[in-house]
């Protein structure tokens, strides 16, 4: 799974690669099952399913579904194993009241923006745009999540962008149940994002505000059963 902006680190020739521990590879096999859906919400995991498809024993799976149950990812039930956890509407209607506070704040302190950024969104949305129509869901909802992010990480604010990235797991997977249940939204989605990156291009921060606003607040009609 790729991670927001973040690219490879460079290794030494000389020095192969550290395995993971076995804990950490459950953790990461897991957690990448449930963000891009392969492990729906709803589905039951079972160690001795878990440590097979790894290759481990039992003992680093126990360890790692105890980190996902911290992150609120799963719930553990003895003897029975693992239920991944929907995303469920108060979820949503968290994540999207702390985007809106952070992502408006972000937007208008954007302006004027400065080239990097505006070339860096143009990069990001052409991405997304052949991401979509290659129909590869889980690439385009983290390269929506990047475009999101770069904006929020633009001015500069550690704590923002700090509280803004433990909102990526979440935010990952809302937008990836989203896509696969409502397939429209992706060409909106595309186009708030034009709108987005057109305002700031401009040097208009109420109109970049405004139209945050409107992009993410669609979702908390989502929430409420009431999507348009």
């Amino acid at each position: 799974m790729r991670t927001c902006c973040i690219y490879a680190v460079h290794m030494s020739v000389s020095a192969p690669a550290k395995r993971p521990p076995a804990a950490d590879r459950v953790y990461a096999h897991v957690k990448q099952g449930v963000l891009e859906r392969t492990y729906e919400g709803g589905t039951l995991l079972t160690e001795g399913e878990l440590a097979e498809a790894v290759g481990v024993s039992r003992t680093p799976v126990r360890e790692a579904l105890l980190r996902l149950e911290a992150e609120g990812l799963i719930k553990l039930y003895p003897k029975k194993g693992a239920l991944v956890l929907p995303v469920s509407a108060q979820e949503i209607a968290d994540v999207v009241e702390t985007r809106l506070l952070v992502e408006e704040h972000a937007a208008r302190k954007a302006v004027p923006a400065p080239p990097g950024l505006i070339a860096r969104l143009e990069e990001l949305l052409a991405r997304q745009k052949e991401e979509a129509a290659a129909g590869d869901f889980a690439a385009a909802s983290v390269t929506d999540r990047c475009f999101h992010a770069e904006i929020v990480r633009s001015g500069g604010n550690e704590i923002l962008s700090r509280l803004y990235d433990q909102l990526r797991d979440r935010q990952l997977r809302m937008g990836q149940a989203v896509m696969h249940s409502h397939p429209d939204r992706i060409a909106k989605t595309l186009a708030e994002h034009e709108e987005i990156l057109g305002a700031l291009r401009s040097g208009d921060a109420d109109a970049a505000a405004d139209v945050v606003h409107r992009h993410v607040g669609w979702f908390s009609h989502l929430a409420r059963g009431e999507v348009r």
